[in-house]
């Protein structure tokens, strides 16, 4: 793993937490768009983990549709933890 990802073990593991969390955002969208049976309980995790992890951002946008808006409301966190988790982990790598 530290070849995928290199550096120190701290930011190794900002990284793949960062990681993790864009994955379960997107993995929500996915299911949202799919329209996965949200009685599953894999689903059920999922959706309440991306709610929690999106929870900053929900209705930041007025959007009409709802596809457009779960993309939005869960994607445009996934971007964010991205960005900033791997901007952290690249400054704990260089010190």
């Amino acid at each position: 793993m530290s070849r995928r990802y290199g550096g120190s073990p701290a930011g190794t593991v900002i990284s793949v937490i960062a990681d993790i969390a864009a994955l379960i955002l997107i993995l929500w969208i996915a299911l949202y768009l799919f329209d996965a049976n949200t009685a599953n309980n894999s689903v059920d995790w999922v959706h309440n983990a991306a709610d929690w992890l999106s929870g900053w951002s929900h209705n930041l946008f007025t959007i009409h549709s709802a596809d457009w808006r779960t993309v939005v409301n869960y994607g445009l966190p996934a971007l964010v933890y991205l960005f900033i988790g791997h901007a952290v982990a690249t400054g704990v790598n260089r010190s």
